[in-house]
């Protein structure tokens, strides 16, 4: 099927799940080009597949052509991409006991590091803070290379969850500047969750109230702080080496 108009109710329900909101209520997003298209397919989570008339595409999936003006209308992308589809939301509660929580965050491309870090070093669940960006934001997609689809997302309220983090006995680390702990300090720890935090401002000071222990990246001393994404890789690398 080739679809022509932009007022088609599918076109149109499409661009209503970029909005964060609607698109969490729908437990649906929207993937754009190739890569987040199969990864997709790979776990099981494609809904739906538009493809830009005049190209076609053989991944055993039904999907239908769109005109250039629609495809436009539905993507984000200052180049328009060849192939969009759309994705379930995979799960909304906690797995395993391997943790990172995100305390608003806001820039996409650290959100998509820290995602795609988690998966290099066997984080189990992420969890963004409500106002952290969107994990389901385009620009975080597209930096997470896909790999979004090999993890488990949560978005909720920090402080109703960390506690139920705390009930299942896995401790709660945050990330701070003013401690005195050390990261190779650390204890090694079979399950944990650790808190990173907003780009400017880092983890909040009623989250870090709950955290057990606080620890810091030992630096030199004429470098204030390190971005958050490369912060998130040097910790889950030592908590994945110490397992």
């Amino acid at each position: 099927m080739l679809i022509t108009s932009k007022d088609n109710n599918r076109i149109k329900e499409i661009r209503k799940l970029l909005n964060k909101k609607y698109s969490l209520e729908k437990g649906l997003f929207v993937i754009e080009g190739e890569n987040l298209v199969e990864e997709a397919l790979k776990n099981n989570l494609l809904v739906e597949l538009y493809v830009l008339d005049g190209y076609g595409c053989n991944y055993g999936f039904s999907y239908d052509n769109v005109t250039l003006d629609v495809m436009k209308s539905i993507s984000d992308l200052k180049s328009t991409p060849r192939i969009l589809g759309v994705s379930k939301i995979s799960n909304n509660s906690i797995v395993g006991d391997r943790i990172v929580i995100l305390d608003g965050v806001q820039d996409p491309g650290n959100a998509g590091t820290i995602i795609r870090n988690c998966v290099a070093f066997n984080v189990d669940t992420i969890i963004f803070s409500r106002d952290s960006v969107s994990p389901y934001n385009e620009k975080v997609l597209r930096s997470t290379g896909g790999m979004i689809f090999n993890t488990n997302i949560i978005i909720s309220d920090l402080n109703n969850i960390i506690d139920v983090i705390k009930s299942k006995n896995i401790p709660v680390i945050g990330t701070s500047l003013h401690t005195d702990n050390n990261l190779e300090d650390l204890d090694k720890l079979d399950k944990y969750a650790v808190v990173f935090g907003n780009e400017g401002n880092g983890v909040s000071q009623s989250i870090l109230n709950k955290c057990d222990k606080l620890v810091k990246i030992d630096m030199k001393s004429s470098c204030e702080s390190l971005n958050v994404g490369v912060s998130s890789g040097i910790v889950l690398y030592h908590l994945y080496k110490r397992n």
